[in-house]
């Protein structure tokens, strides 16, 4: 479809996003009329800081079946999960856009440009690829020694997403074998920096138990904790985490 075409039919979108991750683009950059659905999950206060947003709009457990009745013009999904959604949604006229999970941070900005071109106004992702700009633009230049931890010791690669948006916060992801923090490492060769995600910290698991550990709660002289619902997706709403993760440190 020409650009031209595109952003006329995009004028009168109505999107329906089937993902954690789709939603929060869509919730971030359109207008009340626009959404015509998303996920339970971001209307789950534990899943997204977005929720009373989220809320507003009916909610779907990610199949094309569940939001039908609201009319979308186009459907979000991510990843490729949603390849019977891309073949069935064009014979019922409705545009499917799948975005990639990002592993860059230019594929956050490639993401925004999408959604947005969607909505009929590109411009509207200027204000958060501008942001991401400024945070590249002022890069800690040493950054210090991190491990970035979330239940049963899991961590990030140096090369991820979440490495990447780390780094924009002054923090150089330590490299771990298997991508694991371990009891041994944490006691033996400390970061300087231990960042804990508090995702669903409220609830009790094995994972959570794991943080708990005397070992955990010792293992830097200097501990941040980062917004695990923030870092489910590695999407846009990291502007914000990062922008507190670089005040929270010295």
């Amino acid at each position: 479809m020409p650009a031209s075409a595109f952003l006329a039919f995009s004028a009168l979108a109505r999107i329906a996003s089937l993902n954690l991750c789709t939603d929060e683009y869509l919730l971030l950059l359109a207008r009340p009329g626009e959404v015509a659905s998303v996920s339970y999950l971001s209307q789950d206060p534990q899943e997204s800081p977005l929720w009373p947003t989220a809320r507003a709009y009916k909610g779907n457990r990610g199949s094309l079946e569940d939001v039908l009745t609201m009319r979308p013009t186009i459907i979000l999904t991510m990843g490729g999960g949603g390849r019977a959604t891309k073949l069935i949604a064009p014979r019922l006229h409705i545009k499917a856009i799948d975005l990639p999970f990002g592993s860059s941070l230019d594929d956050v900005e490639r993401n925004l440009r999408v959604v947005a071109t969607a909505l009929g106004e590109p411009q509207r992702a200027t204000p958060w690829i501008e942001q991401i700009k400024q945070l590249r633009r002022t890069l800690p230049r040493q950054p210090y020694d991190s491990i970035f931890i979330s239940g049963h010791g899991d961590s990030l690669s140096p090369g991820s997403l979440g490495a990447q948006w780390l780094q924009l916060a002054g923090f150089r992801q330590r490299a771990l074998p298997g991508g694991k923090a371990t009891l041994e490492t944490l006691l033996t060769h400390p970061p300087s920096y231990l960042i804990r995600s508090n995702y669903r910290s409220g609830e009790m698991s094995g994972g959570l138990r794991w943080l708990d550990h005397p070992i955990v709660r010792h293992a830097a002289s200097k501990q941040l904790v980062a917004d695990g619902r923030r870092w489910t997706c590695l999407g846009p709403l990291m502007i914000g985490e990062i922008k507190r993760l670089r005040k929270s440190a010295p």
